[in-house]
């Protein structure tokens, strides 16, 4: 007689019975949807306990009883601590991105200021990345347009090379900077001396540590020094560097007294969307300010985004000595705990209530209102428009992701393919992709091949990222710029790796290129046009342009890296002293491959078989 087997647990049945395996100790919870989506991560001080709540019911937003219903398997991980726990959390939220959980959408890293300390003669530059480098770091800055004004600045104050070693060690005479009396020139004797040099650059790192007003007091008193013993030109020059630096502290707006390093939050939310306006103050200035619009849900309270917003924040950003926030959060000493552990000293989160700090936090708030105002105004007509864009190609509802392809090259060389992103929140930036063309087999200028090898590329990955189950950002229309051709070449990729359900059209520019004559391409379809006035048209018009830009910008960088490679950094070893000796003695490295192995053999440092070997390489 055949055991008749009982369906499988689901929803709260399926939590309760997990609850009976659980421990009473710390850990984090995933709750999976059928096929193994992942509909929530949480953490809790007891995981089990914690987790009961769940197939319990009680006070249950209409939210949170659909995603019980859903919940189709649970996974844990527990930790010692608590601590460890939200740590987990918020990693976890941040790399699935799951659906109940309130999603940090815009994780671009900062820029940021970089005295390199790996160098003889250290170099200011912009950073942007892992602290991979020995050198001191300065930021974050909220945008490259800042970081990049300041550095400017910066250089004109303390004159620190910014050229790369490359450049920095095959110099023969100052470039440009040294005559515009931006840079000492320290990759020619004689400009500045060891000593001088190295205290620029310790003033420099003293005034980005916030000791502006005491690096500024000592230029002033060698100003007043310098024209005491009648060196007028050592004071003007002392002069114009203190004029550096003040205009520094003048530009930036609103720079507090008594802050000298922290970050301010401030949320508004407002019809089911949400903005946190994030300012930061480091050496107290005001570096700059950065809108972020998480993902949420109407029914999550202003303090449980803010919450669950700066656990994912600072993931991988820098945790500045003090927080301010515009409300208190409910896992604010525990956030203390985490970030201080993440920083190795101290860190105070605090909702300030009332002086310079609380007004502070008034600015950002006013800042976030504003802006989650005009984003709600857009994003009205937008949908409007979205709504248009899903009728022309009969999607089953508004997209709420649109990826646009398009290639740049030059007769086929240097080739690039470019994805853009669009959605109700209009360009999504920190998703858009550049891919360079690998394939060896494709004849030059084969658009159709190029095509096929950057979607293969992106929806291989798409794929492998479902199987293991995580958020793999499926687009709801792949925008192809190109006609029948480029339409075919697509639609047999998608075919051939199994995602042929996502729609997919082309857009062939009119005759001689006219904007308002583009015929679409669709599968099953006819090619058509639409009204010239057509809200929607104009909106895949700047799709398609956005996508032509980012394309040609990526084709530009790559070609022009190339046109900067000198062949001598491709031997072996050809170092920065030889390429230097090499240079002057034979002026280019087309002089250098003219030359014969005996001229070779009188520059200093080559010897016959690297004669030989630089002989052959210009000769292969």
């Amino acid at each position: 007689m055949s055991e008749t087997l009982s369906p499988p647990l689901t929803g709260a049945a399926l939590i309760k019975d997990e609850t009976r395996r659980l421990l009473d100790s710390p850990g984090v919870y995933r709750m999976l949807g059928e096929g193994g989506e992942v509909l929530y991560v949480g953490k809790a001080r007891s995981l089990k306990k914690r987790v009961l709540q769940y197939a319990q019911g009680r006070a249950h937003s209409q939210r949170l009883q659909h995603m019980v219903a859903l919940t189709r398997a649970m996974e844990f991980v527990t930790t010692r601590t608590e601590t460890e726990a939200l740590l987990l959390e918020s990693n976890m939220i941040k790399r699935l991105k799951p659906r109940f959980n309130v999603v940090l959408r815009d994780d671009k890293s900062f820029a940021e200021l970089m005295i390199r300390r790996d160098h003889p003669v250290p170099q200011i530059r912009k950073h942007r990345g892992a602290h991979t480098l020995k050198g001191d770091y300065f930021g974050p800055f909220a945008s490259t347009w800042a970081v990049n004004r300041t550095a400017a600045t910066l250089q004109k104050a303390f004159l620190l090379r910014s050229c790369s070693d490359s450049v920095f060690s095959t110099r023969t005479r100052p470039c440009m900077l040294h005559q515009i009396k931006r840079c000492s020139g320290p990759c020619v004797d004689g400009n500045v001396t060891p000593e001088d040099y190295a205290e620029y650059v310790e003033e420099c790192a003293a005034f980005l540590k916030g000791k502006s007003r005491t690096v500024m007091a000592r230029l002033a008193s060698d100003m007043t020094a310098a024209a005491e013993d009648m060196e007028f030109e050592k004071a003007a020059r002392l002069r114009d560097r203190i004029r550096a630096l003040s205009s520094i502290t003048l530009e930036q707006s609103i720079n507090p007294e008594k802050v000298e390093e922290a970050d301010v939050f401030a949320l508004h939310a407002e019809g089911g969307q949400a903005c946190v306006q994030v300012f930061f103050f480091r050496a107290g200035q005001n570096w700059g300010n950065r809108a972020y619009y998480p993902r949420v849900d109407k029914t999550d309270s202003e303090a449980d985004i803010l919450n669950a917003f700066l656990g994912q924040f600072y993931e991988d950003k820098p945790v500045p000595a003090l927080i301010l926030l515009s409300h208190d959060v409910p896992d604010r000493e525990l956030l203390c705990e985490a970030l201080a552990e993440r920083r190795g000293r101290k860190t105070e989160i605090v909702a300030p209530r009332k002086g310079e700090k609380r007004e502070l936090v008034q600015h950002a708030l006013t800042n976030a209102r504003e802006a989650l105002g005009r984003r709600l105004s857009e994003s009205s007509a937008t949908g409007k428009i979205l709504t248009a864009v899903a009728e022309t190609f009969g999607l089953e509802g508004m997209p709420e992701r649109i990826e646009v392809y398009d290639n740049s090259h030059i007769g086929g060389t240097n080739a690039v393919g470019a994805m853009i992103v669009a959605g109700p929140e209009g360009f999504q930036k920190n998703q858009y992709r550049k891919f360079n063309i690998k394939s060896t087999d494709l004849v030059p200028g084969d658009d159709y091949g190029m095509m096929r090898e950057v979607l293969r590329r992106r929806f291989s990955r798409l794929v492998k990222e479902e199987e293991e189950g995580e958020s793999s950002g499926r687009p709801d229309l792949v925008l192809i710029d190109g006609g029948e051709g480029q339409l075919a070449a697509a639609l047999g990729v998608m075919a051939e790796l199994g995602v042929d359900d996502i729609p997919v059209a082309g857009v062939a520019k009119g005759p001689d290129r006219d904007a308002g004559l583009e015929r679409f391409f669709f599968p099953h379809k006819e090619p058509f046009m639409l009204e010239p006035r057509s809200p929607a048209l104009y909106y895949l018009q700047r799709l398609r342009d956005e996508a032509h830009r980012f394309a040609i910008g990526a084709h530009r960088t790559r070609r022009a890296i190339d046109l900067k490679k000198n062949p001598l950094d491709e031997i072996e070893g050809v170092g920065p002293g030889r390429k230097r000796a090499l240079l002057h003695a034979f002026g280019s490295a087309r002089g250098v491959a003219r030359a014969d192995v005996p001229d070779l053999l009188k520059v200093e440092g080559v010897n016959q078989a690297l004669a030989e070997r630089i002989h052959a390489y210009f000769r292969k």
